[in-house]
């Protein structure tokens, strides 16, 4: 069953509302979305830009699940909000990049940041927090970004309003969350890998300390990405920045 959708007209950060559920005893799984975000965060710290007609949202749930294992939602969120492009969109244009951005042609239409923490009855609570540019796209990025609105199928003249949006969301991230928990992480592996580009080609990731070069070799049974440096070691990066192809060589020159 999909969770109670939560709808607030304006939030700090849906991560930090969750964040503050959870630690006040909160069980029930629950979306909470803000059509507007004071204080929206992304990845490694940086500011979300929370532009009025995008999709901010946080799905707040308890597991059992080990934190190891349940960092593989991220995979489960990923697909989640390619479906709900996919609905939308020209077909053949949503993509994913590793780990867990969304693009619609090569452009950046998404982002995920899952935050986690010990809930009072010892359980795990996850905070899958997701950000969709319905709308609008943010100007000045280090990626390119883009909206679903510039790249609609020609019967549909605007994107979905945020309620809507967040209903086919949730509906297909609790499909391919009921698929990890009865069949495992590999089908959800496999459909991600499917849908990911980048994986065989030119690869540069950017860590805290270091940045490596090498060629992509797909990803290892957990998700890390398997990457091949120049001296022929395999190393497997389970977070960072992360570029490819193209992109890749750029940041190599």
């Amino acid at each position: 069953m999909t969770p109670p959708i939560h709808v607030l007209d304006e939030i700090d950060s849906t991560n930090a509302e969750a964040r503050r559920r959870a630690e006040g005893g909160d069980v029930a799984s629950q979306w909470i979305v803000a059509r507007r975000q004071s204080a929206g965060r992304g990845r490694r710290g940086r500011n979300w830009e929370s532009e009025g007609g995008n999709l901010f949202c946080t799905l707040l749930h308890l597991t059992q699940k080990s934190p190891a294992e349940a960092a593989q939602v991220t995979f489960v969120a990923a697909l989640a909000v390619a479906d709900l492009l996919d609905a939308f969109a020209v077909p053949g244009v949503v993509s994913i990049k590793w780990p867990n951005d969304v693009m619609i042609a090569g452009e950046k239409a998404s982002g995920i940041l899952i935050e986690s923490g010990v809930h009072a009855n010892g359980s795990l609570w996850l905070a899958v927090g997701i950000g969709v540019n319905l709308a609008h796209a943010p100007e000045g990025t280090e990626r390119r970004a883009t909206s679903l609105a510039a790249h609609l199928r020609s019967d549909i003249a605007y994107p979905p309003a945020i309620d809507a949006a967040a209903t086919v969301l949730a509906e297909a991230f609790t499909v391919w969350q009921a698929r990890w928990e009865s069949l495992g992480f590999q089908p959800i592996l496999d459909a991600w890998t499917a849908r990911t580009n980048g994986l065989d080609g030119p690869c540069v990731a950017r860590l805290g300390h270091e940045t490596i070069n090498g060629v992509a070799e797909g990803v290892a049974p957990d998700g890390a990405l398997r990457l091949r440096t120049a001296d022929g070691a395999l190393r497997l990066i389970s977070a960072g920045d992360v570029f490819f192809g193209a992109d890749a060589h750029e940041r190599a020159a």
